[in-house]
């Protein structure tokens, strides 16, 4: 994004209000109301026809009117009106137009039209936009309060590093009055809306070098333009600007990716997991978890992916209190250790005479500031914990320098110190706060926001290569994909094509599988397409005459005359589903799933942004419950585990081969350790 850009949004020297009011109780009265009683010291030009001025400002009769092309112009008109508004504005030069109308994209087929005619607009005058359902966008160290949203009514605001990108208009507004509650401070808000231009990773990319941001809290309720949140998340990684985002959606509900096993499987809120993930974005579950996490997330890098598991260390003064944050953590899968021997003497040396378990349990005798203090720097000083959490009871409400100071003192030499106070405690929280000490309200938010930055994982630039515009979209047949197996580097089972009435094969084929060989056919056995276990020439004759049958009934216009014939493959002792697809917000995406015929229903699977190294393909293995079963649990034979991995990378490397839209291998046949695997099965769809 040009420098131009960049003030033109954040730091306007001028602003338009297009449908400025001057009845109170009209949302279009707003903006013009905060500008000036904010304090912003730019120029202000209301547009009102009918009336000659407001607050104070004068009031222009039209865009036309505006006596120099300003910086932005927010449009608070009907949608229809908000077009021509777009094209006034282009005629006079205004570089970005904010809309605050809805009735586009969302409202069915006429407002299909008419977003069409808003894009159209813009194109064709240079006009940047920002919506549609935009509610405004805010810059409170510039004292730019430019947004229609009643919460900014209240001019106490509490100035501080985060700025806040959110796809919903009215969450700017829940989220700066939250936030208020908790000592948090707010560089700028914006409300994307539809992002039929400007998206939400654009318009955070744009503050990227502003000194007053100092980290990014999104709320999202989609996943949209993948490309521009990717290059804002890497960008913020390199100056060191975490972000944390809520994204909806995780319920079951969520869109699939298509008709294929991998679709089923990686829903969209799957692919969002995966997606923020690999830009480094925590991404938590809790709206108090999004407003607190901010603190912790700054004092904590991230790091490349550990070895090992993360471990948390507690230190408290109630047990019941440091309960609750070990259960929501456990419930999250992150594990609660106790210290080793020479940390518990250490803590010891306090005068507290602990007792060894999963957490450092100071009981009230620890209700002193030398106490605590020293036991958390021995827990801090320890390698084995990733983050250490101090949790104090009723003391932190009624004596908050005996358990809150020292938090605050040991926090200022070590940043993985993170506080849940059990009571309610207002003071000690605003102590916290000042301190700029990682503090949460309750155990859910705390073991939400731990649990999201033990997650993170270091933000990937990558380039998704054009598909060819000139291929044609199709789908590969059964041998075609095994070729293209091949060219990756992996086994398919062996296997020959034959004329459906040819009826004989090569005995060192049998046993075998015969399935019929067509493009148009993926899933082979609803339609009658598969018999297995065929020995002889003449039972290959009747599988072949049995298939014909079958599809010629299940698919009467489907015209069939080859069969593939594949030697049956024994002696193995698991099977996965591999697949990959490319999501058209996000780009390439590989998939690892437990497989056989419960693949769908069991659902036990993990996803990644494509390629991956070998390294990230142990981590996925090492994810799924259903492959524990390979690694010789309880005396099963152990499956070839490195194989499996050599095949996660191998597929994910068809991120540079843009021709191939979407390809799964169901199952790969994993045979014991050292002998490989074998693909069994495999669809590929080529894009156009």
């Amino acid at each position: 994004m040009d420098a131009r850009l960049k003030q033109a949004l954040f730091t306007p020297r001028s602003v338009v209000i297009v449908g400025a009011s001057a009845d109170k109780a009209k949302n279009a009265s707003r903006p013009l109301r905060y500008l000036v009683n904010g304090g912003y010291g730019g120029k202000i030009y209301p547009i009102n026809p009918r009336e000659s001025e407001i607050v104070g400002v004068p009031c222009l009769p039209s865009i036309a009117d505006v006596p120099e092309p300003a910086d932005i112009a927010y449009v608070l008109l009907g949608s229809d009106a908000a077009i021509t508004a777009v094209e006034q504005c282009g005629k006079r030069g205004i570089r970005v137009a904010m809309i605050l109308a809805s009735g586009f994209g969302e409202a069915g087929a006429e407002g299909k039209a008419r977003e069409k005619r808003l894009i159209e607009a813009a194109n064709a005058s240079g006009v940047r936009l920002i919506g549609p359902s935009s509610i405004g966008l805010v810059n409170l160290h510039e004292k730019l309060i430019l947004t229609g949203n009643s919460s900014f009514a209240r001019p106490d605001f509490k100035l501080g590093g985060i700025f806040c990108g959110s796809q919903s208009g009215s969450m700017i507004g829940a989220l700066l009055s939250r936030g208020r509650a908790r000592h948090v401070g707010f560089a700028g808000l914006v409300s994307t809306g539809s992002e039929l231009d400007l998206s939400l990773g654009e318009l955070c990319e744009a503050t990227l070098d502003d000194p007053n941001v100092t980290s990014y809290l999104l709320f999202m309720e989609n996943l949209r333009h993948g490309d521009a949140l990717r290059r804002f998340a890497v960008g913020a990684a390199a100056r060191n600007k975490p972000i944390v985002a809520l994204k909806l959606g995780r319920s079951e509900a969520a869109a699939e990716l298509s008709t294929s096993h991998t679709g089923g499987l990686a829903g969209e809120d799957d692919v969002a997991e995966a997606f923020l993930a690999d830009c480094g974005i925590a991404r938590v579950e809790t709206l108090e978890g999004l407003l607190e996490a901010s603190t912790l997330l700054r004092r904590l890098p991230n790091p490349a992916r550990a070895s090992r598991a993360p471990v948390i260390g507690v230190v408290t003064t109630t047990g019941g209190g440091a309960a609750l944050v070990v259960d929501q953590l456990g419930s999250r899968g992150i594990a609660v250790e106790g210290p080793d021997a020479e940390t518990l003497a250490a803590v010891r040396k306090t005068g507290i005479d602990v007792a060894h378990g999963r957490i450092v349990d100071l009981t009230m005798a620890g209700v002193r500031y030398d106490v605590m203090k020293g036991a958390l720097e021995a827990m801090l000083a320890s390698p084995k914990f990733d983050v250490v959490v101090a949790v104090a009871g009723s003391s932190a409400q009624f004596m908050p320098e005996l358990a809150v100071k020292p938090i605050v003192d040991v926090a200022q030499q070590h940043g993985r110190l993170a506080a849940f106070l059990v009571p309610e405690a207002p003071d000690a929280l605003a102590m916290l706060a000042d301190a700029d000490v990682p503090a949460f309200r309750t155990p859910e938010a705390c073991a939400d926001v731990i649990a999201a930055a033990m997650r993170r994982r270091p933000a990937r630039a990558l380039e998704t290569p054009k598909p060819p515009a000139v291929a044609k979209p199709h789908s590969l047949d059964e041998m075609e994909g095994y070729e293209l197996l091949r060219q990756l580097g992996l086994r398919p089972a062996p296997a020959v094509a034959m004329d459906i009435a040819k009826g004989s094969a090569d005995p060192s084929m049998y046993p075998a599988v015969v399935k019929v060989l067509h493009r148009d056919v993926a899933h082979k056995t609803d339609i009658g397409g598969v018999v297995l276990n065929v020995r002889s020439d003449d039972e290959l004759k009747a599988a072949a005459a049995r298939i014909r049958d079958n599809i010629a009934r299940a698919a009467p216009k489907l015209a069939v005359d080859k069969v593939l014939v594949q030697k049956m493959v024994t002696g193995t002792v698991g099977e996965v589903l591999l697949g990959y697809r490319v999501d058209p917000q996000v780009g390439p995406l590989v998939l690892l799933a437990s497989g056989g015929v419960m693949t769908e229903v069991v659902r036990d699977r993990t996803i990644r942004m494509a390629p991956v190294n070998l390294d990230e393909a142990r981590v996925m293995i090492s994810e799924l419950k259903g492959l524990k079963l390979l690694t010789g649990y309880r005396g099963r034979p152990a499956g070839d585990i490195e194989a499996i991995a050599r095949a996660i990378v191998a597929i994910s490397n068809l991120a540079s081969r843009p021709e191939i839209n979407e390809l799964e291998i169901n199952p790969l046949m994993v045979m014991p350790a050292g002998e490989g695997a074998f693909a069994v099965d495999v669809v590929a769809h080529l894009r156009g």
